[in-house]
C-alpha cells in the first residue's frame, strides 16, 4: 500500500529542532523493530503476523518525541503508552501501529479517530490515509494537538473539539474509525457513519476491568459482525455533561 502524503506540507522546524528530531533516529528505528516483534507474536489473537509497508513507514517516519510532555521525551521511543496530563495518555506504539493495521485502509480512505489525545495516532494515520477527521473532548488537549499537527505539516488532519460519542457526522460516511478510548459498547452514531465495508476498531469494556480491542465490520448490506482481538487497557471514553 502507498502512503498518501500529498496532504503534507513540509516540515517547519528550527535548527535546534532538527538537531533533537535527529537524535531520535535511532530510537524510533529500535521502536519499530520492537512494534513489528510484537506483531509477530501476537498474530494468533490479531491474524496479522506483520504490518502493510503503508503502516510500517508511518510508524517509522512519526516523531512520538513531538507528541509527549518535555519532560518524557528521552522516553518516547519506548513501547508503552505515557501520561500526556488530564487523565490521558498516548498509546503505545505496538497498539497505534496494529489499531491502524486493523482498518485496512487505502491511500485514499477518509478516517475518523475518536480521542486526539497529542495527536500521535491521528499522525499515523495521516501517513496511511489522506484525509483524517479527529475529535478530542478535552479542549486543552483539542487545542494543542491541534496546533501541534499544524506546526509539523499535517495539513490533511482535521481536529474537532466535541463529544466524540456522537462522532463527525458533517463528514460521513468514513472509510474507517479508530476510537482510542474504552466504552462499554460501542457508540451508535459512530456505525451510523461507517461506510459499508468499511472497519471500526475500538476498545470495548468497563473502566479498569477487563477490555477488549475489537474489530467491528460493517457489510454492503448494513449488518455487522465483532471480532473480539486482544485483551487492553484503555482510560474510559470521556462524555460530555448530560451526555446518554
Amino acid at each position: 500500500m502507498a502512503m498518501a502524503l500529498a496532504g503534507l506540507k513540509a516540515l517547519p522546524c528550527s535548527a535546534s529542532h532538527d538537531a533533537e528530531d535527529a537524535r531520535f533516529v535511532q530510537a524510533r528505528q529500535a521502536m519499530v523493530r520492537e512494534v513489528l516483534q510484537d506483531v509477530a507474536a501476537t498474530a494468533a489473537e490479531t491474524g496479522r503476523g506483520a504490518l502493510s509497508s503503508a503502516v510500517e513507514k508511518a510508524m517509522g517516519r512519526v516523531m512520538r518525541h513531538r507528541f509527549v510532555p518535555p519532560d518524557l521525551v528521552n522516553v518516547a521511543y519506548e513501547n508503552r503508552p505515557l501520561p500526556i496530563g488530564y487523565g490521558q495518555t498516548i498509546s503505545q506504539p505496538f497498539i497505534v501501529a496494529l489499531m491502524t493495521e486493523l482498518l485496512d485502509l487505502s491511500p485514499d480512505a477518509k478516517v475518523l479517530e475518536i480521542g486526539t489525545g497529542s495527536g500521535y495516532q491521528a499522525a499515523v494515520l495521516a501517513h496511511v490515509a489522506r484525509e483524517v477527521y479527529t475529535v478530542e473532548i478535552l479542549p486543552p488537549l483539542g487545542r494543542s494537538a491541534e496546533e501541534r499537527l499544524k506546526a509539523l505539516g499535517y495539513a490533511n488532519v482535521h481536529v474537532k473539539i466535541d463529544d466524540g460519542y456522537f462522532g463527525w457526522k458533517e463528514h460521513a460516511p468514513f472509510d474507517g474509525i479508530l476510537v482510542t478510548a474504552a466504552a462499554p459498547h460501542i457508540p451508535p452514531p459512530l456505525l451510523q457513519q461507517l461506510k459499508p465495508g468499511a472497519k471500526l476498531v475500538t476498545p470495548v469494556g468497563p473502566p479498569f476491568l477487563t477490555q477488549y480491542l475489537t474489530v467491528v465490520q460493517k457489510a454492503e448490506v448494513g449488518t455487522v459482525t465483532t471480532r473480539r482481538v486482544l485483551p487492553v487497557a484503555f482510560v474510559p471514553l470521556t462524555r460530555g455533561a448530560g451526555s446518554p
